[in-house]
């Protein structure tokens, strides 16, 4: 990298920060974690991330995490200067930074809520924290910075003896990252002792493959430490034991663990790099550490091994794991590895739709959106286009191609950053407008996952009008981002937004003229004015829990969406005189009628207590991930009560009673 590059981007990073910062009233360092925090959930280092600033003598930080299974703490810090490049971020600075953050954790196990304002974002943050101490097994603390550190490498240290990691993120970091064209940093793995392998040299040049046997410990203590970036280039999520796989798996963790290596097909995994111990000859022997490692078919191997350690205590001491791992030529892993992924896996067969840049949906999404002019509503009569990055990196290297500084100037005004959209946007754009906030709410790269099953079950027909739509929907979502921010809505602004955009999507019964707003590149006055009355009523839903729930929690569960939805308010007449006749729905934006279909008047013929049934059932077999089990009681309630069920949750809870019924649930009893 060099320090040209380092200067243009740090030069772009700013002014994106200063013009959403601008376009939302906010502030200008929150709008650069904001920023981070979202690249980092997309990449799978972070989940569960929440915003919220707090600053006191001796202490400061600016947000936190917990991680899906509550083992581990994230908390923020945010270095963010005016003039980046002036200074560098010193190691006293590093370090002191850090300090504050373990100042804030020791404050808030000694009761720093009861100081804190309830109606503050930061008095929620105190609550967790100081309950999340006394659960945690891991600490880990970030430092984001817009300048260059000089010092990236922290000794781990304890906090009343639990571990704590230091992650620094500065410039250089966030722009490998960026830049990278890979969705997350590589993974590092040393084997410590050596872990033994046989060599089965390849008579290709481009790969090479080693076989070895791995203890179950350490392969759990990898998911652990790692999660799911350890799936990055297989992205199915593993949730519970669910399948007939999963459960296999746990049977023989709990009560056969010396015979795993024998009932198991073990894992496949890929390296840009090994290094091994050889023996006289140069020939490897054992495996010292591996560069880039990735679980390509094995996922469910590797995070039951984990949480049956975790949930069930399991002993994994005799439990053996064989690994063939495949090194792979760098420029040669995004063709090889989805190769290798979808020919060996063979107990859940690995789709197309797991290598999602590659996908034919994000395909064609590119390919229409690059040659998409939208219209100039400035006066100015300068189109532009509406940037889709479809991998990591795109818009970036776009702008490097043009050399000279007036070449960019003008890239950037065909290409404005603020037109820059991710498939994680996209997601999140798509879901909000189809009645799913709660899925929205779990985080990008679950919403993301959660995305593309639908995609895959239900594939769009992608043309140009569907593109103007789904920028339409962009647009709208974006609004709605800025009232929230106007309103008030703090760290939890995000959750906000999608809800108040799926509330309006039932409310108007998908009625919004998303072509007029693609024609007019913003929403009416009148949808404006609506959204102003609309939010305050979808923030009080939202950051009202029910008894036990902290906000982010609350917003990820149907519950949620079923207290939102019931929030009292009609569209105002003038809203209603420029809604369609019809709803674009998703058979409408998958090319198909844009009628309603008969979705809730099947989801009506199955009596209430089938669903209450459904529920009990999936929460004892486990059967049915959470959500659904979630949806299907929250429509049990709505049949029994006589509601009103929206035509997506009707979609959702009919999808989740066949999969019910396929995996062994007798509505007779």
């Amino acid at each position: 990298m060099s320090d040209q590059d380092l200067a243009e981007y740090s030069r772009t990073l700013l002014a994106d920060v200063y013009a959403s910062a601008d376009a939302e009233s906010g502030n200008a360092r929150v709008t650069f974690t904001d920023r981070v925090l979202f690249d980092l959930e997309v990449a799978g280092v972070l989940s569960n991330t929440f915003v919220a600033p707090h600053k006191a003598h001796g202490h400061e930080i600016h947000g936190y995490a917990l991680g899906d299974s509550h083992d581990c703490l994230d908390l923020f810090f945010a270095d963010f200067r005016a003039e980046p490049l002036a200074t560098k971020l010193t190691k006293a600075q590093t370090e002191a930074a850090f300090r504050r953050l373990l100042t804030f954790a020791r404050r808030c196990r000694d009761g720093l809520a009861r100081d804190v304002d309830e109606s503050h974002d930061a008095h929620d943050m105190c609550v967790a924290v100081e309950k999340a101490l006394t659960e945690v097994q891991r600490i880990r603390l970030f430092l984001f910075s817009n300048r260059v550190a000089t010092a990236t490498e922290i000794p781990p240290t304890e906090f009343e003896g639990i571990p704590v990691t230091h992650e620094v993120w500065d410039l250089a970091r966030l722009h490998r990252h960026e830049t990278s064209g890979a969705i997350a940093e590589p993974i590092v793995v040393p084997f410590t002792p050596p872990l033994p392998c046989v060599s089965a040299p390849s008579s290709e040049a481009d790969h090479s493959v080693v076989l070895a046997v791995m203890p179950g410990e350490v392969l759990a203590a990898l998911y652990a430490e790692h999660g799911t970036r350890l799936l990055e280039l297989n992205v199915r999520s593993f949730l519970q034991a669910r399948g007939g796989v999963n459960r296999g798996i746990r049977e023989t963790i709990l009560h056969a663990p010396g015979r795993f290596l024998a009932y198991n097909n073990g894992i496949t995994a890929t390296a840009s790099q090994v290094d091994f111990v050889t023996d006289p000859d140069g020939l490897p022997t054992h495996i010292a550490r591996v560069h880039g490692l990735q679980i390509v078919n094995g996922g469910q191997t590797t995070a039951s091994l984990h949480y049956a350690r975790k949930r069930d205590h399991a002993d994994l001491s005799e439990v053996r794991v064989q690994m063939k791992l495949t090194q792979v030529a760098p420029e040669r892993l995004t063709e090889i590895v989805p190769m290798i992924s979808e020919y060996s896996n063979t107990q859940n067969r690995v789709t197309q739709v797991d290598f999602s840049s590659n996908h034919e949906y994000h395909v064609a999404v590119q390919r229409i959106t690059r040659s998409l002019w939208a219209p100039a509503t400035d006066g100015s009569g300068q189109e532009t286009h509406w940037f889709y990055e479809r991998a990591r990196g795109q818009y970036t290297d776009a702008l490097a191609e043009a050399r000279t500084v007036p070449k960019q100037r003008a890239f950037k005004k065909i290409n404005p950053t603020r037109q820059k959209f991710t498939k994680a946007d996209l997601a999140k754009f798509v879901h909000s407008w189809f009645q799913l906030p709660y899925l929205v709410s779990r985080g990008a790269q679950k919403n993301f996952v959660e995305f593309m099953v639908r995609i895959d079950e239900a594939p769009p027909r992608v043309d140009v009008q569907y593109c103007q739509r789904v920028i339409a929907m962009a647009i709208l979502f974006k609004a709605v981002d800025k009232a929230a921010a106007s309103h008030g809505a703090g760290s939890h602004k995000s959750l906000v937004t999608t809800y108040t955009v799926a509330c309006l999507s039932l409310a108007t019964r998908q009625r919004v003229d998303l072509d007029r707003i693609w024609r007019e590149q913003d929403v009416s006055d009148a949808l404006r004015d609506a959204l102003d009355d609309l939010l305050p009523r979808v923030m009080a839903a939202v950051t009202r829990p029910l008894a036990g729930n902290h906000v982010g929690e609350w917003a990820k569960k149907v519950a949620c969406w079923d207290a939102v939805s019931r929030v009292g308010w009609k569209v105002p007449a003038v809203l209603e005189e420029e809604l369609r006749e019809t709803p674009l729905n998703e058979a409408a934006l998958a090319g198909g009628t844009e009628e309603v279909s008969g979705n809730a008047d099947e989801m009506l013929s199955v009596p209430a207590d089938e669903w209450d049934a459904i529920a009990r059932w999936a929460k004892e077999t486990r059967k049915l991930e959470p959500w659904q089990r979630q949806l299907v009681a929250a429509v049990g309630r709505r049949v029994e009560g006589g509601e009103d069920v929206p035509e997506t949750q009707a979609l959702q809870a009919l999808h989740a009673r066949s999969e019910a019924l396929r995996l062994g649930f007798n509505p007779a009893g």
